[in-house]
């Protein structure tokens, strides 16, 4: 396997865009291409891509508040799945953020999605009982969504 893991360059971003929408990962109330923009002017070290050749196979976002890490946007093509890119994304992502001093990373997984939630167990992540709450400051799509997402 070929696939090299890097940072987002801007050129990747159409290619990007088609991932999020073919995993299921955009949502009309969320512009990806605004979070695209919105995640390159904060760390944007932390924006990461797979790359097989010269196309866009993975991605994830992650980011640190000086408190704990968040990923983002994790997504491997239909086409390389199983190839152990989600895990590689993962990983790269969990070591810088221990580079920058990052004590530990947490991520959102909406509750009807059980393939990343068997994914994440498998790499030790573990559920937490809290309630997640949260307000939108700016509305990127028409209407706005059902509830915060």
């Amino acid at each position: 396997m070929t696939v090299e893991i890097r940072a987002f360059a801007a050129a990747d971003e159409d290619a990007v865009v088609a991932l999020w929408e073919e995993a299921g990962l955009t949502r009309p109330w969320n512009d990806p291409r605004a979070d695209i923009r919105r995640k390159l002017s904060v760390q944007p070290e932390l924006f990461l891509v797979a790359v097989d050749r010269d196309a866009v196979v993975g991605s994830v976002m992650a980011g640190y508040d000086g408190h704990r890490g968040w990923l983002y946007y994790l997504a491997a093509a239909e086409s390389h799945r199983g190839q152990g890119i989600g895990r590689r994304l993962v990983a790269e992502a969990e070591r810088l953020l221990e580079a920058m001093g990052c004590p530990k990373v947490q991520l959102m997984v909406r509750p009807d999605n059980a393939g990343a939630r068997g994914f994440y167990d498998a790499l030790g992540y573990e559920p937490f009982e809290i309630w997640a709450t949260g307000r939108r400051l700016i509305v990127d799509g028409p209407g706005g969504p059902p509830a915060l997402a």
